[in-house]
Formats: structure tokens, C-alpha cells, sequence
């Protein structure tokens, strides 16, 4: 697999004069990892459950994934014996709310909060053995608890106890009494120690200890670290994480991504791990006050040895998973990090919990990590651990909103060399809602892409598929009257004669429209539909566009409100006579949902091909495919064609083993015969943000 570059020449410039983030930390010659499965928290239960999988643990022989599961009230249980073919194992409650899990040889060490008000936090660490689920012993914590952390040692555990505030009162700001402390447990006696920590109302949110007995804990609201000796139960370091400015960035939840921006924050860290025993590492989410949008590598006495700068943001961008309506707030939030050795080499894996991915970096050298490779996951990772041993990296993710088929689950990841990302775009072109494609007339292997209304203004993207990973080179912002305009694009072609159609998708407000395009993306001619089809075309309208024997062809979506539900239209409109035609498409009926047209590519003359699909994604999809049709010479009426299945994108969408995508809305044919396919990310609105590009071959 080639690599990209990841962040151009303007920031790398901004990065050395920082003296952050540099080359040698932006890439990596071979990516080293792969996802092997996605676990659906909700299979431990039941699909109509709520369930979340936040924090995880992976038992001492390495085949079992321990996750909290907060809605739930209880651990789930995963059988990885076979890491691609995760199973479920079932739950068991712990008697309040599971906040952080790990484990010491065979016990599992929960730490349930059950506090009943903010007021009078509460909580106790549950111990129980892996191999019977029988509870060992409770023991009371005196306050709600956040992380809980064993040491290599086996001597100790500490426990976070947050006793979080209530960001309702005065919005949420400091002090709220009583005041967070680190419990740390002597494990000879099970005794629970205290160490309190200096700070307005410390509120510790994450441990990590090391191999000489010192847990070091982020303080998020005050941008603090402590370092505490767990055999003294005492602080012996306590310091401010700091602040930084970070430009480069994007600063506006405007539906336009733009990397122009600056920010000056604190860090306010939340997960944090050791490296060594002299570094460790912070993902700088940031609370009210903060957030710098990367993470950090410090050393014991607290001195920064390295910062992300922008870079992880940047990396985002690149990928097509950088959250636009978070820009006015912490972008893609580094939620935690992790440390592991595998296979030799020393890692930090990142989360991003509004970016939905893990980052992984060598730390070969703290002081100049290597950004290596980005796992992408559902939506929320939160938790992230490795198994060394096995070569394993689990991510668990919180998100669960089952209305949107968004729900809780644990990834599986392994050495190997993986299909993702399978595009990507060079000098940081932001890229996303790719929702139309068509072949580039006189090239061999150049595609176009559009976005569509999630997005403004509206562009055209030119992709390489030369390149592995594909690779967007090109931007063309569209225009109207010299000014940019945004339209709801929903299919794209490109022109023999030059320049493009657009598919316009209509909204409660706005009309369906064909748009021609020059070769500048400059508008030359909007076409609405006729009155009678305007007036019954629902908010599904256009979806996709072609060219073809004088005319131009669209897909409406979904059926007209006065058609039958199992039919949607094809339309024909004749450029030398400005009139309509239609044709009525017979659809599948999907399981759950409906089904619906987004794309239409013509094969030639007289046979067209369309996607059709479910809108369903994640386990619940079962409608993704490639069809053809033929259309007669000439017709009266609107006839129903005959489909032909051509190619089940299912298994092409499956093998990826992520949450299947539900919005496949690009085909196209490039110039030497070969088909691809793309899905629109909806900009991870509700959606896990993950673009899948499609190579299928030649299929016609």
C-alpha cells in the first residue's frame, strides 16, 4: 500500500517553527494492523436492548474481552479465541453503574459507581474471578469512581474516585464539593487507602501506574497531573498539563472544512499512560476550559517532550473522519491512549472519540513518535487495551443511538495489513459526503466525486484510483454567477463535450434540479422537474445522473407519492426538446426500512446500471447491490423495466469486518472498463464517518 503524506508543506512549516510535531513523526513505511471483527455490544442481549460497550479489559489467557456496559448496569463478555469471529458470553451485573474494568491474574477489578447524587457520590470496587463470575469480595470506595488501574507489580490498585460535579450548576464550573482522591488498594489486604490531591475540587478522570509502584493521574478540570507513590500513598509530583496554541485548524462548525484557524488552550488531559517509567503519554480532550485537539508526551518531572500540534487533526482531514460540526468546540476530542509492545515495537494508540478512529504511533522514541496507521471504529471509542501476546488491539465504543443503527460495540484488531483506508486525499483536501461518481472521459483511471449538502459549498473531487489507497489530488469549488454556491449534489457526470451535470436532490424548500456545470464548475443552466412530478417527488428525490443519446437520465430515490411503493423512477429528459419521460423501477422490499435508488451510470447506448439499497447499516443492512437495466427505443406511458442483479456489494462491504456503511450512493466506469463504488460518510453526522471505496472489477 502506498502512503500518503500527512500533513502538507504550510503545516509541517507551522509544526517545526512550534517544535512540535515534525516529518519523521507524520508517517510510517507499512501499516501493521488490520480490524478483524466489530462486536455488537447488544448481542450479549438482545438487539432491542440499550448496551454500551466503554471501558474493556482483555482476561489473563487473552481470549476473553471484559467491557462495561454503564446502561446496562453490568460487565458483557466476549470470546475472542477467535479474534475473527468475536462470540458472545453473556453479562453480569455488579450492582450500579460500571465505570472502568482491568484484571489481575483471574480477577476482574470493576469499579461501579453508585452514587445517588452529586452531592453524595458513592461507589465500591467489585472483584470477581474470571472463571466463575463469582464475586470475591466488595470493597467501598467512600466516593464515585472514574478508572481503575492494576500495577505490574501486582501490589497495587488504584482507583480514580472523580465525584464528578453537576454541570448543570453554574455550568458546571469549579469548586464542586466533596473533592476527588485516588483509593489505592494494598492487595496483600484488600484495604482501601486515600490519597488526597491538591486543586479546587480535584476531580482525577484516569490512572496509569508503572513498573516502580506510581500511578500517574490527569486532573481534567484543573489541568493537572499528579504522580502519587502507591507504597508511601503519597503525592510526589503535582503539576499543570499546560496550554498551547495550535493553528492550522478549523474553528467554525460552518459545514466547511477549513484549516485556517487558531486555537490557545489548555490541555485539560483524560486518559493517560505510561510509556516508561519516565514518560507517559495524555489525550488532551479538554472539558470547559480546554482541549488542544492532539495529545502529549511528558516527562516524570513534567516537562513536554513531544506534542501533536495540529498533526492528529490534520491526519483526520486526510482520512475523511474529521468531525466539521465539532470545530467550534474540541474537533475530533482524543479521548484516551493506551501503550502496548507488540510484536518489538512500543505504541501508543490514540481515540478520538468525535474522529471514530484510534491512532496508532512508534514510540521507538518518545521524543519523536511515528505516526503509523488510523483504525477506524464506531462511533465513541472510548476504551482502548492491547493484548501483546496475541497481537491484538481492542477498542470499545459508547455511542449507542438505535434509532440511527449506532450502537455499542467492541473492535478487534490485529497485525496484518488491512483494507482501510481504502481512500484518502493528498495536501489535506477535506473530503466526506461522497455522494455521486462518475467516470473522467478521456482518462483511464481518473474518477470525480461530489459533495453533497452536509457541505457548502459544493465540490468536485477528482480521485486517482492509480493509487493505493485511492487518492483525491483535486478540488473544484461550483459556482454560480461568480460567487460559490451549495448545492444538495446527489450524483455527478462528467462530460464527453466538457464540464458536468449535477443531480440536484430537492428539500421541503428547495426544488429538484439538474445543474450543468462548465469545465470550471461555473453554473450555466439549473432544470427543474415538471410541475406534476415536482408536486408528488418526495424529500427523496434525485439521486443519481448520466448522459446518454442526447438526453440526460436521472434516478429519483424513492417512489413519487402517487406511484406504487415498490416502484421509483428513472427520467429521461430530451436536451434538443426540453420534455420529460419516465420510466418506473420495481424495487426489492427490505426486511426492515425501505429501499431506494442513489446512483445511475450509463453502460451504453441503452442499458443503464443503478445501486440499490436498504437504509439500514451495521448488522441490520441486507440490501446493497448493483443492477441493470435496458430502456426501449421508444415508449408511451411509463413502463416498468427489467432489472438485472449485476453484483451483491454486501460481502465487498462486509469484508472490511467494520459496522457496514448503509449509503452507498456512487458507481462509476473508469476509461479502461474497470467499476467502483463509494459510500457517503454523512460527515459523521450520526454516522460512524468511514468512506469505503470500491474496486469491483470490470462488471459490464
Amino acid at each position: 500500500m502506498s502512503k500518503r503524506r500527512t500533513t502538507s508543506a504550510i503545516a509541517l512549516a507551522a509544526l517545526v517553527g512550534a517544535g512540535i510535531a515534525t516529518p519523521a513523526s507524520a508517517h510510517h513505511e507499512d501499516p501493521e494492523f488490520q480490524r478483524l471483527a466489530t462486536f455488537p455490544a447488544y448481542l450479549n442481549s438482545s438487539i432491542d436492548d440499550t448496551a454500551a460497550a466503554e471501558i474493556s479489559t482483555v482476561t489473563q489467557d487473552g481470549r476473553t474481552v471484559v467491557y462495561t456496559d454503564s446502561p446496562g448496569k453490568r460487565l458483557g463478555f466476549v470470546d475472542i479465541t477467535d479474534p475473527r469471529s468475536p462470540k458472545p458470553k453473556g453479562t453480569l451485573a455488579v450492582g450500579g453503574e460500571p465505570t472502568s474494568v482491568a484484571h489481575l491474574g483471574h480477577l476482574l477489578l470493576a469499579a461501579v459507581n453508585t452514587r445517588q447524587s452529586f452531592t453524595d457520590p458513592s461507589g465500591k470496587l467489585v472483584v470477581i474471578d474470571d472463571r466463575t463470575r463469582k464475586v470475591v469480595r466488595e470493597i467501598d470506595l467512600g466516593g464515585q469512581p472514574d478508572s481503575v488501574a492494576v500495577a505490574p507489580s501486582g501490589r497495587y490498585v488504584a482507583v480514580a474516585i472523580e465525584n464528578e460535579r453537576d454541570e448543570d450548576v453554574n455550568d458546571g464550573r469549579l469548586p464542586q464539593l466533596p473533592a476527588g482522591y485516588l483509593s489505592v488498594i494494598d492487595t496483600r489486604t484488600w484495604k482501601a487507602g486515600r490519597v488526597d490531591l491538591a486543586g479546587i475540587d480535584p476531580e482525577p478522570e484516569y490512572v496509569s501506574i508503572n513498573s516502580r509502584d506510581e500511578a500517574v493521574l490527569s486532573l481534567q478540570e484543573n489541568n493537572q497531573i499528579a504522580i502519587v507513590s502507591l507504597a508511601s500513598k503519597r503525592v510526589v509530583r503535582q503539576f499543570g498539563a499546560g496550554q498551547v496554541t495550535v493553528t492550522g485548524v478549523d474553528t467554525k462548525d460552518d459545514d466547511d472544512i477549513t484549516l485556517d484557524g487558531t486555537i490557545t488552550a489548555k490541555r485539560e488531559p483524560d486518559g493517560v499512560a505510561w510509556i516508561s517509567d519516565d514518560y507517559f503519554a495524555s489525550a488532551n480532550e479538554g472539558d470547559y476550559e480546554g482541549g488542544s485537539r492532539g495529545w502529549t508526551i511528558f516527562s516524570r518531572d513534567g516537562r513536554v517532550v513531544w506534542d501533536a500540534g495540529n498533526s492528529l487533526e490534520h491526519i483526520a482531514v486526510e482520512h475523511g473522519l474529521y468531525p466539521d460540526k465539532r470545530s467550534d468546540a474540541k474537533g475530533i476530542e482524543p479521548e484516551n491512549v493506551a501503550f502496548a509492545r507488540i510484536g518489538g515495537t512500543p505504541y501508543v494508540f490514540v481515540n478520538a472519540e468525535r474522529g471514530n478512529f484510534t491512532a496508532v504511533y512508534d514510540v521507538s522514541n518518545p521524543r519523536r513518535p511515528r505516526f503509523q496507521q488510523l483504525l477506524p471504529t464506531t462511533n465513541g471509542p472510548e476504551g482502548v487495551v492491547a493484548v501483546p501476546s496475541r497481537g491484538l488491539v481492542i477498542v470499545s465504543s459508547e455511542e449507542e443511538i438505535p434509532d440511527a443503527n449506532i450502537r455499542g460495540s467492541v473492535t478487534i484488531f490485529g497485525l496484518g495489513t488491512g483494507g482501510f483506508p481504502s481512500i484518502v486525499s493528498e495536501d489535506e483536501i477535506p473530503f466526506g459526503t461522497l455522494s455521486g461518481l462518475s467516470g473522467v472521459p478521456g482518462t483511464r483511471d481518473k474518477l470525480v466525486s461530489v459533495t453533497d449538502s452536509a457541505y457548502t459549498p459544493t465540490r468536485i473531487l477528482t480521485v486517482d484510483t492509480g493509487e493505493r489507497p485511492a487518492t483525491i489530488t483535486r478540488q473544484l469549488t461550483v459556482t454560480k454567477d461568480g460567487k460559490p454556491i451549495g448545492y444538495d449534489a446527489e450524483g455527478i457526470v462528467a462530460r464527453r463535450t466538457g464540464g458536468y451535470w449535477l443531480g440536484v436532490e430537492g428539500s421541503a424548500s428547495t426544488p429538484n434540479l439538474l445543474v450543468r456545470l462548465d469545465a470550471r464548475g461555473a453554473v450555466q443552466q439549473e432544470i427543474p422537474l415538471p410541475a406534476d412530478i415536482a408536486a408528488a417527488v418526495t424529500t427523496n428525490g434525485f439521486e443519481g445522473v448520466a448522459e446518454s443519446g442526447g438526453a440526460v437520465w436521472v434516478a429519483v430515490q424513492r417512489p413519487l407519492k402517487t406511484d406504487p411503493a415498490n416502484v421509483a423512477r428513472i427520467g429521461r429528459y430530451d436536451l434538443a426538446k426540453g420534455t420529460w419521460s419516465w420510466l418506473a423501477y420495481p424495487l426489492d422490499a427490505a426486511p426492515v426500512g425501505w429501499t431506494g435508488l442513489s446512483e445511475l451510470v450509463a453502460v451504453d447506448g441503452n442499458t443503464f446500471a443503478v445501486i440499490e439499497r436498504d437504509n439500514q447499516r451495521g448488522p441490520q443492512a441486507s440490501i446493497k447491490k448493483v443492477s441493470t437495466f435496458d430502456v426501449p427505443a421508444t415508449w408511451t406511458g411509463v413502463p416498468t423495466v427489467r432489472k438485472k442483479l449485476v453484483k451483491d456489494l454486501l460481502p465487498a462491504l462486509r469484508a472490511g469486518n467494520g459496522w457496514v456503511q448503509d449509503k452507498v450512493e456512487g458507481l462509476a466506469i473508469a476509461g479502461d472498463g474497470q467499476a467502483y463504488a463509494v459510500t457517503d460518510n454523512d460527515a459523521l453526522d450520526d454516522a460512524t464517518g468511514e468512506t469505503v471505496f470500491l474496486r469491483l472489477g470490470r462488471l459490464f
